[in-house]
């Protein structure tokens, strides 16, 4: 998985979240590290989207802008868990923090 996919799949695995936001929290993730371009973003977004792992959440009309909030579906949330099992060794029993954002859980999958 590449880091862009990882990261985006690990903040949507905290809350739901339009681009903007998946930009900031992606930042604030990899401690400034990684700034996503708009258009990593949702050539990403559309890539994890093809392949079943985040969809829609729904949309919000801010102004004459439309907000896309995206989320995280069970067969991403697996992906996501998978990927931090293989490349960290930490089995899913030892408690949910790829699930909270948990810095470790980046620094480790980033090595």
């Amino acid at each position: 998985m590449r880091e862009p996919a990882f990261l985006i799949l690990a903040v949507l695995a905290q809350e739901d979240l339009h681009g903007y936001g998946i930009v900031k929290k992606v930042e604030s993730l990899s401690d400034g590290e990684v700034h996503l371009a708009l258009g990593t973003l949702y050539g990403a977004l559309d890539r994890l989207g093809d392949k079943g792992l985040v969809e829609v959440a729904g949309e919000e009309r801010q102004g004459k802008r439309l907000r896309r909030y995206y989320r995280l579906t069970d067969s991403g949330a697996t992906a996501l868990r998978q990927e931090i099992e293989g490349s960290c060794g930490w089995p899913a029993w030892r408690g949910p923090a790829w699930t909270r954002g948990d810095r470790r859980v980046t620094r480790c999958w980033r090595r």
